[in-house]
């Protein structure tokens, strides 16, 4: 096993490591990729996926059906990933494409009577799944991470 000593002198995995300049670094990247991991074993379990799930999120958040395009904006992913949901999405009655009202060549995409089931059946699974991976964090402990993410974004814009 291969090891990387931290600022603070601890020892570190190397296979955990993806591969940036800085410790903390790799293990915010590390911690997001076990957290992505262990709430899409959950979903996977009834069906879903985070992918699918942020979709379905997308479209339950608007006010009114999104383009193609404006759900691949608003999820950041690429038209051809989002096209590919959809279509799963589609196919399995979640989503459906209506013609837009005042554009004949475009479509929009709305959730059905069982995509809004659906969403709000993983948005469940994947708040129990987070609950469960951050119990090991107190009130404070929570606040306190918080604050110190959002002080790396505010020099990070």
């Amino acid at each position: 096993m291969t090891e990387r000593h931290g600022n603070d002198g601890t020892a570190t995995d190397m296979a955990a490591v993806q591969g940036s300049s800085d410790i903390l670094i790799d293990e915010l990247y590390e911690t997001t990729y076990r957290l992505r991991d262990f709430v899409e074993s959950r979903l996977r379990e009834k069906g879903a996926s985070v992918a699918r799930l942020r979709a379905l999120r997308m479209l339950a958040r608007a006010r009114e059906p999104l383009r193609m395009r404006d759900l691949s904006d608003l999820a950041g992913i690429a038209p051809r990933t989002a096209t590919s949901i959809v279509d799963s999405l589609e196919r399995d009655g979640l989503v459906e494409r209506v013609r837009h009202p005042r554009d004949r060549r475009a479509f929009l995409l709305r959730l059905t009577a069982e995509g809004v089931r659906c969403h709000r059946e993983a948005e469940e699974i994947d708040r129990l799944a987070l609950a469960e991976a951050t119990a090991a964090l107190d009130a404070g402990e929570r606040e306190q991470l918080r604050v110190l993410l959002a002080r790396i974004r505010e020099h990070t814009v």
